[in-house]
């Protein structure tokens, strides 16, 4: 898919039909985010690919946004691995796990899957669940799967300011 296509057609999709995402899908997806940068290539990011029933059933109990994705990406970050600039001391960490987050959702629009990053959630419980979180910061949920048929985008998603309010030009 053309990439300008692939960023056209992406949007916040909030019901997830129960097919499977297929495994070399799900790797090709996780490659994407694997390769995505980070500032001076740090990487500290993780990605905890949740694909488990019992695992997703349980997730439902750290947020509202629950839509029957039957795979939910987890990012996070480990502020003690992540490049700081030197002038303010401004940890990139959750700049990296965005940019992460952004290329798996990304290429996932391009193997025809939906998603729906979630913001929206208690990383306290979460942290709870998932394996392997020690030291790490919870980012975003992203649900990923096949949209329900006639699924479309909310009404405010062609909402966008005018260019010229969105850039300066110099």
């Amino acid at each position: 898919m053309d990439f300008n296509t692939v960023l056209q057609r992406r949007y916040s999709c909030r019901a997830f039909s129960s097919n499977t995402v297929e495994q070399e899908k799900m790797d090709r997806i996780l490659e994407a985010g694997r390769i995505a940068p980070t500032a001076v290539n740090k990487q500290p990011v993780h990605v905890w690919a949740v694909s488990n029933p019992e695992t997703l059933e349980a997730i439902k109990g750290v947020t509202r946004s629950n839509y029957g994705a039957p795979l939910l990406l987890v990012v996070g970050c480990r502020p003690a691995d992540a490049w700081v600039r030197r002038y303010d001391g401004k940890n990139g960490a959750e700049v990296d796990a965005s940019i992460v987050a952004t290329y798996l959702m990304l290429a996932a629009e391009n193997e025809g899957l939906a998603t729906l990053w979630v913001g929206s959630f208690d990383p306290a419980l979460l942290k709870g669940i998932l394996p392997g979180t020690d030291g790490y910061e919870l980012v975003a949920m992203i649900n990923v799967g096949y949209p329900v048929e006639g699924s479309a985008p909310s009404v405010m998603h062609g909402s966008r300011v005018a260019m010229d309010e969105f850039v300066t030009k110099l």
